[in-house]
């Protein structure tokens, strides 16, 4: 699909091109969603340059990512797809900057452009270039980034307190175990990202098409600083995740040791009236206390005090 930004208009249009179509001379956004070979080819032939296939995308070289051919430079950036879903995935946009133009490729729907556009009907448009437009898609990814580096923590710090403030009668520890490797696995795809976009906003910000202008090189330098930032928040927000797997497993193995230590214990204390009854139940024709009076009560006391005596003791020893 072909999607089209006008120069100094609010609404991305979806483009329908047939026969002789030719791409608007104010057209200042090419957004590419999903795109057909033919589709491909006649961008190409409008533009007069190659776009990188799907398969290029996905190169994790930084040479195959961020380069520059003639007047075109090529910015691959991973995006966070899905993160409301249980299967977040890491998609690659590319950005193609030419000729005062912004060419987005993209095979997945990332939330931050919709949220460029939404802003974009609300706001009006000030974007009177590519450059602008590519400056508030990075803004808007970064907006996204830190919004689900913010969730993360907030969930985080729940189960911060589900895990160390909860009776430990209701404990599931396999749903806490389950939830903090998802937002472990968000963390680091989130890391990733940010990352990516860090190399891509150092290799823009030398380019012709942002260097020459002080005010993108202004918002590139700003958005270098907030990437900055959220690279050190998701990393701290990483260790504070693996502290909490950590604790976890260590209150399971508590758990674990403690129903251990009470079937142990219990062992122990009914050994020896075991032991007592085994003795008294011998059959032998010869013992005295099969002819006692007392010989029933003495057998009844003796398992008594073998049960007090061990359960005093551990008791005095701290482990009951």
């Amino acid at each position: 699909m072909i999607r089209l930004l006008r120069r100094n208009q609010r609404a991305v249009e979806d483009v329908t091109p047939g026969e002789g179509w030719v791409l608007p001379p104010d057209a200042i956004w090419v957004d590419l969603v999903e795109p057909t070979r033919d589709e491909e080819i006649l961008i190409e032939a409008q533009l007069k340059m190659q776009l990188p296939t799907r398969e290029d995308m996905g190169e994790i070289e930084a040479s195959s990512r961020l380069y520059r051919e003639g007047a075109a430079i090529y910015l691959t950036v991973e995006v966070i797809t899905g993160a409301a879903a249980e299967a977040p995935k890491l998609e690659p946009v590319t950005f193609v900057l030419i000729k005062d133009r912004l060419v987005t490729i993209r095979y997945a729907h990332p939330r931050a452009f919709l949220l460029f556009e939404g802003n974009l009907a609300e706001r009006g448009s000030d974007c009177g270039d590519g450059e602008s437009v590519f400056l508030g898609l990075l803004d808007a990814i970064v907006d996204r980034i830190a919004d689900i580096l913010e969730a993360a923590s907030d969930q985080v710090e729940a189960l911060s307190r589900n895990i160390f403030d909860r009776p430990r009668k209701t404990a599931r520890f396999e749903v806490i175990l389950g939830k903090l490797g998802r937002w472990r696995g968000i963390t680091a795809k989130v890391r990733n990202s940010l990352i990516s976009l860090s190399r891509l906003l150092v290799y823009g910000a030398v380019s012709p098409h942002i260097a020459e202008g002080e005010a993108h090189a202004g918002r590139i330098g700003s958005l270098q600083q907030d990437v900055a930032s959220l690279i050190d928040h998701a990393s701290h927000l990483s260790g504070d995740i693996t502290f909490l797997l950590d604790a976890t497993l260590g209150l399971i193995n508590i758990e674990q040791n403690g129903i251990i230590k009470f079937f142990s214990i219990a062992a122990v204390i009914f050994l020896p009236p075991t032991l007592v009854a085994s003795y008294f139940g011998m059959n032998f024709k010869h013992m005295a206390e099969f002819d006692l009076p007392w010989g029933e009560p003495l057998a009844l006391g003796l398992m008594v005090v073998a049960v007090v005596l061990p359960m005093l003791w551990f008791k005095r020893k701290g482990w009951l």
